[in-house]
């Protein structure tokens, strides 16, 4: 078990959603932080790296994203990030708990400022019940979900995934947060091991979350495309571009993100391989 102190400065909000405890409150040195269910999900002091890694990664691994699937993201920073690609048409989140979104709004708004544009479309309700009830589908599609507890944990099952299988364009890529390697590498080894049976590419990126149990999380990009190099943006801006743009994201950090040390290396090669079976998700 690890724990993480935070200095409260003053608690701002707290409500039990039909779905989660949702808690919000002022600290000393990360600004103001989002709590659900009693683990930490974004500060506003660190939340860039995190929101930037997980939007921009499958952004720019995809030649055209015009139209943009976000399950989850209910603080808005994803939308904001995702609506900083002028390529963009459209973008719709599924946000299950309207609380998150009501909350976000009023208390960390430099995240859900992405709710206000024009390209954004907001669903109330279960991403995986959108998907299998909509016919369309999209070139990107980012699952911001908080850990595989709650109302988020059917978004780790093999079911999901077939799902968002059937919801991509032919060129289409999926990002999903899987929690941190070092705190979770069950869930990594287990997802890894479905999805290479399912997509022709994929990688794994990692961002640096100080306020993340164990400061590190991880994020399983996949791509329908065959043979596509994911540590390779295929779209790029210029660096002028990405300090106006980004905190912590650039084509570097992107490279970076899937440079692993050995031991992770080591999994994700096992995972990967063709003798590699996964038993349940």
């Amino acid at each position: 078990m690890l724990a993480l102190c935070i200095q409260v400065k003053e608690i701002l909000h707290q409500e039990r959603s039909p779905y989660q405890d949702i808690l919000v409150f002022e600290s000393t040195n990360h600004g103001n932080v989002l709590v659900l269910d009693g683990i930490i999900q974004c500060t506003e002091r660190d939340e860039c790296a995190y929101q930037e890694v997980i939007t921009h990664t499958p952004l720019n691994c995809h030649p055209n994203p015009k139209k943009v699937l976000v399950i989850g993201g209910g603080d808005g920073g994803v939308l904001r990030e995702v609506v900083k690609h002028d390529v963009v048409e459209e973008v719709v989140l599924c946000e299950i708990d309207e609380a998150v979104i009501r909350v976000c709004q009023k208390y960390l708004p430099s995240m859900a400022v992405g709710f206000k544009h024009p390209k954004v479309r907001v669903h109330i309700g279960d991403g995986f019940k959108y998907m299998a009830e909509n016919q369309a589908t999209f070139d990107v599609i980012i699952t911001d979900s908080s850990d595989a507890v709650g109302p988020a944990a059917v978004l780790y099952q093999v079911e999901y995934y077939q799902l968002l299988k059937a919801s991509l364009a032919p060129q289409g890529i999926i990002c999903n947060l899987v929690d941190s390697v070092w705190a979770n590498e069950p869930l990594i080894r287990r997802v890894l091991t479905f999805l290479k049976d399912e997509y022709p590419s994929v990688g794994v990126a990692t961002a640096y979350t100080p306020t993340y149990v164990t400061g590190q999380l991880s994020f399983i990009v996949a791509s329908k495309q065959p043979n596509q190099n994911l540590a390779v943006p295929v779209r790029k801006w210029t660096q002028a571009q990405e300090r106006r743009l980004c905190q912590y994201y650039g084509a570097e950090v992107h490279e970076s993100s899937f440079i692993h040390p050995n031991f992770m290396r080591q999994l994700i090669s096992e995972c990967l391989s063709e003798t590699s079976k996964v038993d349940h998700l």
